[in-house]
């Protein structure tokens, strides 16, 4: 059985096009919730970057760790890309587990469609020390697919059922926690209060984009690598449903669910 790290390895690229970036606001509301202006913030599970460099020029300090070479690689190049300012960026290998950070070194801890692949027995103690008091455990995430079409949101529902029936049946799925992230950081007793928001964004896609989204899906990956054809797992109807509904470009509508915990 993969890892979660494993899993997302051999398509960082395509994954970096086709996911979607952390809704406009979130930074601005984080900041209005930390209390600090300039927080440093720890991106867990960073993948490609689209969950950290949104910081730029907005956080004194960002630490992005993240396990897969793969992923880690795609980022690191984002960093030294960056225009100079005044955000200082640094990318690392390491898990929600074992960070390997400095107690009390973070304002706010993001993660980032990651949530449900941590271990929460070890995870949230070890965020809970990284974070200084006050400090906001946010996790977030967004519902799938985009709002884009009716026929094409059916077809890509039917086909994330079929993939995640197939991965399990076949003994492909690594663990994992839930998406009930309030359900979690609560059970966890590693926050004073928690609490969950809602917000949304605009991108745009057409076909070619929404089949990059459905391959680069772990269970995807992973069940393709294992034999499985794009026929059995469901990407052939999604792809003809796809060319026939998204031709061109047209708006996709993201909702994200933030979960925050308060230290």
């Amino acid at each position: 059985m993969p890892d979660a790290a494993s899993r997302f390895t051999g398509f960082a690229p395509g994954y970096d096009s086709a996911r979607p970036a952390p809704p406009p606001d979130l930074t601005a509301f984080l900041v209005q919730w930390s209390g600090v202006a300039t927080p440093d913030v720890v991106d867990i599970g960073a993948g490609t970057g689209l969950s950290t460099m949104v910081w730029a020029g907005i956080a004194a300090r960002v630490t992005a760790l993240e396990p897969s070479a793969d992923m880690r690689s795609v980022l690191a190049a984002k960093v030294a890309a960056r225009p100079a300012g005044p955000t200082r960026f640094s990318v690392l290998d390491a898990v929600a587990e074992r960070t390997g950070l400095p107690e009390a070194s973070a304002d706010v801890v993001t993660a980032s469609t990651a949530m449900h692949w941590f271990d929460p027995a070890r995870a949230l103690p070890e965020i809970r020390r990284v974070l200084r008091p006050g400090g906001l455990l946010v996790a977030y995430l967004p519902a799938w697919p985009p709002r884009m079409d009716p026929e094409a949101d059916v077809a890509f529902a039917a086909y994330e059922d079929r993939m995640t029936r197939l991965e399990i049946e076949r003994g492909l799925r690594p663990p994992d926690a839930g998406d009930d992230y309030a359900a979690t950081m609560r059970a966890s007793g590693q926050f004073r209060y928690v609490a969950e928001l809602a917000l949304h964004s605009r991108e745009t896609g057409d076909a070619g984009r929404l089949m990059l989204l459905a391959r680069t899906r772990g269970g995807a990956a992973a069940l393709l690598r294992a034999g499985a054809t794009e026929e059995e797992i469901g990407l052939t109807g999604l792809a003809e449903v796809a060319a026939r509904r998204l031709p061109r470009q047209k708006p996709w509508w993201w909702s994200f669910k933030i979960t925050i915990g308060v230290c």
